[in-house]
């Protein structure tokens, strides 16, 4: 790769790897993402060409092993890339037929256009040289751009272009779904007006209806005119383009298209719509231009700088991260009301799904885009009906929010998943990973503590705590005994445990992580009653029905929750923890390599994690993640226990002895609750998280889409972690420390109407809040509260560092 923090780049071919660097060249715009695989290429088992509107789902029923099963998937739409050359006579180009001399091809981050350069030589041994340039619109969200620029090295004569839309796609992204219905497109039609073709199709099952219009405009000085040929099949269309080449005198062709679904607003009917959007485009370097400035718009509200000495590739990775995170989630997301997938719009990993890792992405969000979490959030606020349905389907009051969801809300777990190891199917209980309530209560909150939207609460975010309060109410059964509150049959964030050995499937009881974050969730939407009564929203609560008897109920569970310890005094996973057996990771390190999927090393050996005090990713240290040490004391001790925070640091490093990091999210939860004790640790996991897709760490994963909580997660450690950045009780604290290979941290945040550009380093914070009407704020920096209105600067000189044990005062405030 290039030595450019704002390059990815790729040189030559390497089959093994083309797919994972295809998710990686990812171009879109929130509404629609295409994979950076080359124009010419098919889906081949190297190359997986594909667009993916946010969002768009259909279902298909299997039959797997003699099981029925139906699942719903983001669907790959037609290719609108497809682009090739051949001479007369010969073959169309492919890397099989022709000698590909050179090949390199690079994202630029901060333009959001890819370029690829290719050298190849026919079979007659003739040399042409292409040069390609991409773009997703982030102007006009239905736009997609190609433009190909042929030149003949060594040769003059005829040549012949193709420009096709390709229909004739399947869902093929991910090889574990080999066994399952892939054939999501049907209903072809196809047609052709001037320079311009068109294509419908429409889904199986959701039959959502999508069109493609494209125009493929030549641009051949002082050369002989060119003739559009048309070229149709079923499931396909386009041109075929003649030119006459000469040597050193380069062909330009731009493919210009549109695409439109009948999901989208303001649209009579979706071709209708693409004739419409492909007549009123302009050329392609004006496409390009507003393309370009709205990225620049988009990297002003993404600032984030890492100082120090030779970090160009941290920097890099963390732009690549940002970027991506941005592209899969935008404005034109939020209009397509279209959740936070786990893997990107990038690829079919997981279905498209939509998971609890919006938990790790809104924290980013709250403090850049507000207005999109707002959106996002609504994402569960539409399908809290659906939610109701699924909590009343297993006898219990308030919400249940699936573990995976997609289109309209139900749950879309599937029962059983692949073993590519042992090439067995295995039964999947992850429905049982209720703690995804949790995260959407978090999340409301969150938004509101960063934002102070007392609008959204009171229209949205108390419905959904209250019916989330409800559920846990309803769950959590009392035990006279211990006089205590007990949550029984889940399974935590850590999915290596989804029973007891003698009763695999059944769930684990007393998570510590659900229980606490119970308690929490309960306390905080007794927060948000008693904020709006005080708003004179009572209607809205009398709708709700909620009243004080209720309430009140709420605040005795949130005191009385069970929370397991083990025999150490530690905080335990959950109940009965200590009583499984110690598993000897390193000799399976040391037999496997990479153990991260522990699960299904042990499967194929007739074994289970259930038996085994071993994590994929530690529960416990969730609470540590999401709360800081004041907070998880706080509320623990709010529960009647004796909590020493003083524990902590051992709680830390007895789970990540246990942990495989199964999950990409694993990297970043203990590279965050790490940064206060051992942040030499804690900057070494943040590397490892920020190379996870670029390098691709869990062999094989990130083709089939990116990590997006992930990229977001290792951001947020840069902008909350390490700067100690939090907003809790009406103000906004920071208290960094860095890790000493990080000099100092620059970013930009948004907290309650204000735009503040922060500095970090190891002796200096500043804080210059931008002009704003916006009412005044409290900022707590490193312990000192200042009062911040319309443009103001804040500087505080901290001592020098001092050793682990020692915090030291601290001084010298300076105010402009």
């Amino acid at each position: 790769m290039p030595a450019n923090e704002w390059l990815l780049g790729y040189e030559g071919f390497e089959p093994a790897h083309e797919g994972t660097r295809e998710a990686l060249l990812a171009l879109g715009n929130g509404y629609q993402m295409t994979r950076g695989a080359a124009a010419e290429a098919t889906a081949d088992g190297v190359h997986y060409p594909a667009t993916y509107i946010a969002g768009l789902y259909n279902r298909l029923v299997s039959d797997v092993d003699g099981r029925r099963r139906v699942d719903e998937s983001i669907v790959n739409l037609p290719n609108w890339l497809p682009l090739t050359f051949r001479h007369p006579g010969g073959p169309w180009y492919s890397r099989a037929l022709f000698h590909l001399a050179h090949h390199h091809v690079v994202l630029n981050l901060r333009q959001g256009t890819e370029q690829r350069e290719m050298l190849v030589r026919d079979p007659h041994g003739r040399r042409t040289r292409i040069v390609q340039e991409r773009i997703v619109s982030m102007d006009r969200p239905h736009l997609a751009c190609l433009r190909t620029v042929i030149t003949a090295v060594d040769w003059a004569g005829p040549l012949h272009v193709r420009s096709l839309l390709d229909a004739r796609v399947t869902n093929d992204n991910v090889a574990e779904y080999g066994a399952l219905a892939r054939h999501h497109l049907t209903d072809w039609v196809t047609g052709h007006q001037g320079e311009t073709c068109w294509l419908t199709v429409r889904t199986t099952q959701s039959r959502i209806r999508i069109a493609l219009a494209a125009r493929t405009v030549l641009h051949q000085q002082d050369q002989p005119v060119s003739h559009h040929h048309q070229v149709s099949d079923p499931g396909y269309v386009g041109h075929e383009i003649h030119l006459t080449m000469t040597p050193g005198t380069p062909v330009t062709i731009d493919k210009i298209v549109a695409t439109y679904t009948s999901r989208d607003r303001a649209i009579s009917e979706p071709l209708d719509a693409a004739w419409g959007e492909i007549g009123d485009a302009p050329p392609f370097p004006a496409v390009r231009d507003a393309h370009l400035l709205a990225w620049e718009h988009l990297w002003r509200r993404l600032y984030l700088r890492l100082g120090g000495h030779d970090l160009v590739r941290e920097q890099r990775a963390l732009n690549v991260h940002l970027f991506h995170v941005a592209q899969s989630l935008s404005g034109y997301t939020a209009d397509a009301d279209a959740g936070v997938p786990a893997r990107g719009w990038h690829g079919e990993g997981y279905r498209g799904h939509v998971f609890w890792d919006e938990l790790f992405v809104f924290p980013l969000l709250n403090l850049r885009t507000p207005e999109l979490t707002r959106a996002l959030l609504l994402y569960r606020y539409r399908r809290l009906p659906q939610a109701r349905r699924h909590a009343r389907a297993l006898g219990l009051a308030g919400a249940l929010f699936p573990w995976q969801s997609g289109s309209d809300g139900r749950e879309e777990t599937p029962e059983r998943f692949h073993n590519p190891l042992s090439q067995r199917w295995m039964p999947d209980h992850s429905r049982r990973q209720h703690h995804v309530n949790l995260a959407v209560a978090y999340n409301v909150w969150q938004y509101y503590q960063v934002t102070d939207d007392i609008d959204f609460l009171a229209m949205y975010g108390a419905e959904l705590l209250v019916d989330i309060a409800r559920f846990w109410a309803a769950i959590a059964s009392h035990d006279p005994q211990d006089d205590r509150y007990h949550i029984r049959g889940m399974m935590g964030p850590d999915e290596f445990h989804d029973g007891y050995p003698d009763r695999p499937g059944s769930g684990i009881d007393d998570n510590a992580y659900v229980n606490v974050m119970t308690a929490w969730a309960l306390a905080r939407t007794i927060d948000a009653y008693r904020i709006l009564g005080g708003h004179h929203t009572d209607d809205l609560l009398r709708r709700l029905g909620v009243d004080d008897q209720e309430v009140a109920r709420w605040d005795h569970i949130s005191r009385r929750l069970y929370v397991p310890f083990l025999p150490n005094g530690l905080l335990s996973q959950f109940e009965g923890f200590a009583d499984l057996d110690e598993l000897d990771l390193g000799a399976y390190r040391d037999r496997y390599g990479d153990i991260g999927r522990l699960d299904l090393i042990l499967e194929t050996e007739g074994d289970h994690t259930n038996r085994y005090q071993t994590s994929k990713q530690a529960d416990v240290l969730m609470l540590l993640y999401l709360f800081s040490a004041e907070e998880v004391t706080e509320l623990l001790h709010r529960l009647g226990y004796d909590f020493d925070p003083a524990t902590i640091p051992a709680t830390v490093h007895h789970y990540l002895d246990r942990t495989t990091h199964g999950s990409t999210l694993s990297r970043v939860v203990h590279s965050w609750v790490l940064a206060r004790t051992r942040r030499s640790q804690s900057w070494h996991l943040l590397r490892d998280a920020l190379s996870a897709d670029l390098s691709d760490i869990q062999g094989g994963t990130t083709r089939q889409g990116i990590h997006l909580g992930a990229m977001a997660g290792t951001a947020d450690i840069l902008q909350r972690c390490y700067t100690g950045l939090e907003a809790r009780g009406d103000a906004l604290r920071l208290h960094p420390q860095l890790p000493h290979t990080l000099t100092h941290l620059d970013f930009d945040a948004r907290y309650r109407g204000h735009w503040l550009r922060i500095h970090c380093s190891h002796d200096l914070i500043s804080v210059h809040a931008l002009p704003t009407a916006a009412p005044p704020i409290t900022v707590i920096i490193d312990g000192h509260p200042h009062i911040l209105t319309g443009e103001s600067h804040v500087r505080l000189r901290l001592p020098r560092e001092q050793p682990p044990g020692g915090a030291g005062p601290r001084n010298h405030v300076d105010r402009h």
